[in-house]
């Protein structure tokens, strides 16, 4: 349970700094951290994915429907990662749209370039 405190800690950090970072989309970091907050679980700690989390997923893609609303989930997902760090299994990160059979237009992954995502 600590853990799952200390991760909603760092959930919230990543929101108040990257909230200047939406200007020019309408998506917030805040959003996405919301709406991916039922997948923590399954991203951190190996638990079955819910429901819950695939419509979080799903809402997202549903949202983000301008190239600058994808390239800011992008950026908020690596800096959620980023955050969380080595509790987070990539592996999981990188096959949740498919795992939920959501399409997104890039890898979900640190290693992304935001600005390429269309």
């Amino acid at each position: 349970m600590a853990g799952v405190m200390k991760l909603a800690c760092l959930v919230l950090a990543c929101m108040i700094v990257a909230g200047p970072m939406t200007a020019n989309a309408a998506l917030s970091c805040g959003t996405v951290n919301s709406n991916l907050g039922g997948c923590i679980g399954y991203l951190t700690q190996g638990a079955a994915l819910t429901q819950g989390c695939c419509n979080g997923v799903t809402n997202l893609r549903n949202m983000a429907r301008t190239a600058p609303d994808r390239q800011q989930a992008c950026r908020c997902l690596q800096s959620a990662a980023r955050a969380v760090g080595r509790g987070l299994n990539t592996d999981r990160a990188a096959g949740l749209p498919s795992a939920c059979k959501v399409n997104i237009p890039y890898k979900i992954s640190t290693s992304t370039n935001c600005n390429t995502v269309r």
